[in-house]
């Protein structure tokens, strides 16, 4: 914490994490990784509602467990579960959102309740999840359409979120989301 009471994550910029450096996925880690998926180019994202095409190495049961976590999140959420979704998330977890990055201590105490209240509130259409494995990271995309009433306000909007999951001793876990949404265009 700064003297200021803000984490000093969200004041400097910089990741300090109390957790073993070979879990920390810093905002540096996070840009490297966002940018080698924007640059990979050799394979196409599998997709987990339509058939896909053999895979070795277990690929194929990896990407369907990382759909399944980031399926499982969603579902706590709805639910109202916090704590089932805070099992889902690494302890050195990164939430990016509305221009902010968020430690999992932050998400905890200041988002998570409006994250729950929204999904219990509107009705959520998820797309398809698009899943890449690399070893024990992947990461997901997948696009949301979300319609209701949440906090007095009508809600009418499309949404994408990026999800990179480390794999665990106790599964697939998520190290970082990235959401983003608009209003639907008329």
């Amino acid at each position: 914490m700064t003297s200021s009471g803000r984490s000093a994550f969200r004041s400097s910029g910089v990741a300090l994490s109390p957790s073993p450096p070979t879990m920390s996925l810093s905002l540096v880690g996070l840009v490297s990784l966002l940018l080698a998926a924007a640059l990979e180019s050799t394979s196409l994202p599998m997709q987990i509602a339509a058939p896909a095409d053999p895979m070795v190495n277990g690929a194929q049961s990896d990407s369907a467990s990382v759909a399944a976590t980031i399926r499982a999140y969603h579902e706590a959420l709805t639910a109202g579960d916090s704590l089932a979704a805070l099992k889902l998330l690494t302890p050195d977890a990164v939430i990016v959102e509305a221009g902010g990055i968020e430690t999992l201590a932050d998400y905890r105490s200041h988002h998570l309740a409006s994250d729950i209240s929204f999904a219990k509130a509107v009705k959520q259409t998820r797309g398809s999840i698009h899943v890449r494995v690399r070893g024990d990271m992947a990461w997901a995309t997948s696009t949301s359409e979300a319609t209701g009433e949440s906090r007095g306000r009508p809600v009418n909007s499309v949404g994408a979120e990026l999800a990179i999951l480390t794999r665990t001793p106790m599964g697939w876990r998520i190290s970082a989301f990235h959401w983003s949404s608009r209003s639907r265009r008329s």
